[in-house]
């Protein structure tokens, strides 16, 4: 399926997505990895694991005319490492997803809606939000909170970040796309403020910050 859609928002920022169809022999041939990150990915015991590191790669190839080498800082967060460019990745078992900015920090969060996000609600959420959940569409509405927290997460990159105390959604109801607004709230008490947006497609949820 290769390239899923792209996407380029108001503030500079793009997003793309990629659809995991392909062999893993055919995602080895499309991601040029180099044979150092190769011997990395080929220690994933999964194949579901190596195809999306593989298809990150190639995602990211079809981003950039140049080659690019990609590294992680030891909190994992990923970087390019001959490229100043910002970059943020998510993964599911079918799709992969990146959002990159020349300047501005960033996280992006892919989810399947296949999934049960009941345990989030104890787990990330706080009272309020809790009392924001909608019965009829609780799972949808689980789904994209723990998205946010996580975009929010990577884009402040920062150690054991209480979810529930930490990053605040305001209320919403789902759609199939829009914004969010949240708050992340430092251990000194300083806030920061942030918006977001979503899409949903084909059972997933993928949420994006930026700034």
């Amino acid at each position: 399926m290769a390239l899923y859609f792209k996407k380029e928002l108001d503030n500079g920022a793009e997003i793309a997505v990629w659809q995991i169809t392909e062999t893993e022999d055919e995602l080895k041939a499309l991601s040029s990895v180099p044979s150092d990150e190769m011997e990395e990915i080929s220690l994933f015991g999964s194949e579901s694991q190596r195809k999306q590191k593989l298809a990150v790669r190639a995602l990211i190839n079809e981003l950039f005319d140049e080659k690019m080498y990609l590294d992680h800082h030891d909190n994992g967060k990923p970087y390019l490492e001959n490229c100043a460019t910002n970059i943020s990745i998510t993964h599911t078992e079918k799709y992969v997803a990146v959002i990159i900015h020349d300047e501005d920090d960033l996280g992006i969060d892919i989810e399947s809606l296949d999934r049960d996000f009941s345990a989030v609600e104890q787990r990330a959420l706080s009272e309020d939000e809790i009392e924001d959940l909608d019965d009829d569409s609780r799972n949808e509405q689980l789904a994209i909170y723990w998205c946010a927290k996580e975009a929010i997460f990577k884009r402040m990159s920062q150690l054991r970040v209480d979810f529930a105390e930490q990053i605040e959604v305001e209320k919403f109801r789902p759609k199939g796309k829009g914004e969010l607004e949240a708050t992340f709230i430092h251990k000194n008490g300083h806030e920061e403020e942030f918006d977001l947006g979503y899409v949903i497609f084909d059972r997933h949820v993928l949420v994006w910050v930026v700034g």
